[in-house]
């Protein structure tokens, strides 16, 4: 195969299953905190970030990272905001609301986190 000239060296591809196992992982062995991160992109405006929850855990109530969209990698969770909440399992996507929210983990689950940086 031969390369493009236009392709970079510092690109790399990530296996979302492997890494959602991992940090499952890391998850039930963090104690209280229930939940393990790690960016996988971070580049020209973009990071994605791969998040794991265990069951009944949460991201608490934050402030909105601007542009963002959330992917359920696995499992099932609880997108709150003031006004409405969403239900989401693996495979649905969603835009992030541009408000305080809070993500519960219904059952242990990884979801992809991919937010705009301005």
């Amino acid at each position: 195969m031969t390369r493009s000239a236009t392709m970079r060296e510092d690109i790399t591809s990530s296996n979302l299953t492997v890494i959602a196992r991992e940090l499952m992982g890391e998850a039930g062995a963090s104690g209280t905190a229930a939940r393990a991160a790690r960016t996988i992109v971070a580049r020209h405006g973009l990071r994605t970030t791969l998040i794991a929850l265990r069951n009944g855990h949460q991201l608490a109530q934050h402030d909105s990272p601007g542009a963002a969209t959330l992917f359920v990698v696995e499992g099932d969770v609880l997108l709150r905001a003031a006004s409405r909440e969403w239900r989401l399992t693996a495979n649905d996507v969603i835009s992030v609301p541009p408000q305080r929210h809070s993500l519960l983990a219904e059952t242990d689950a990884v979801v992809l986190l991919t937010v705009r940086l301005d």
